[in-house]
């Protein structure tokens, strides 16, 4: 049994966790967890809402497995893209339980020269612009933009998370930043 969990893909692994199966959930979890660890630490420095955020995702993998979509599909890397974007949901809501609770430490302030009241409107000018191109994007390279430029993923780790091919993603991106360079020119 131990040889075909080592040969099974992280998808067969959490479609055998849905059935109940612990060991898939364990080697899962013992292939998956450094590098989830490691993607949640570049984002976050408080190593215990990396702790928590590491248990909450594990726990909803567990009691949620039968809902993965790669069940049908069988994509490879499906798996380990839905696994991330479970892990991203709950740090996004660990960061909002912080604020909410006011847990933020203050940032210490710079002495710095005011801008001046040109720089002020042309700031707020462009982020206007820019705000309103990005509403106007379709909602396919808006998701490019976010996970490449927000969440810093490559293009392959987008490719994965968005379920679409890499060219795919290649493409989506190019389009959206010609887009946006002419509506911001």
């Amino acid at each position: 049994m131990r040889r075909s969990l080592s040969a099974a893909d992280e998808g067969e692994l959490v479609r055998r966790t849905a059935a109940g199966d612990r060991r898939a959930f364990d080697e899962l979890y013992r292939r998956t967890s450094p590098w989830l660890l490691a993607r949640l630490r570049r984002r976050c420095a408080d190593d215990d809402v990396v702790a928590d955020v590491m248990q909450e995702t594990y726990l909803a993998v567990w009691r949620a497995a039968g809902s993965f979509a790669g069940a049908e599909a069988g994509a490879d890397g499906s798996a380990v893209g839905w696994l991330w974007t479970i892990a991203a949901h709950r740090l996004v809501d660990a960061f909002r339980r912080r604020a909410r609770a006011n847990n933020v430490p203050a940032v210490p302030f710079a002495e710095t020269v005011a801008p001046g009241a040109e720089d002020e409107v042309m700031a707020g000018r462009v982020g206007q612009e820019l705000e309103q191109a990005l509403t106007e994007l379709p909602p396919e390279a808006r998701d490019v933009l976010r996970a490449m430029v927000l969440d810093g993923f490559s293009v392959r780790e987008t490719s994965v998370l968005l379920g679409v091919p890499e060219s795919t993603v290649k493409s989506r991106a190019r389009r959206a930043r010609i887009f946006l360079r002419e509506a911001l020119s």
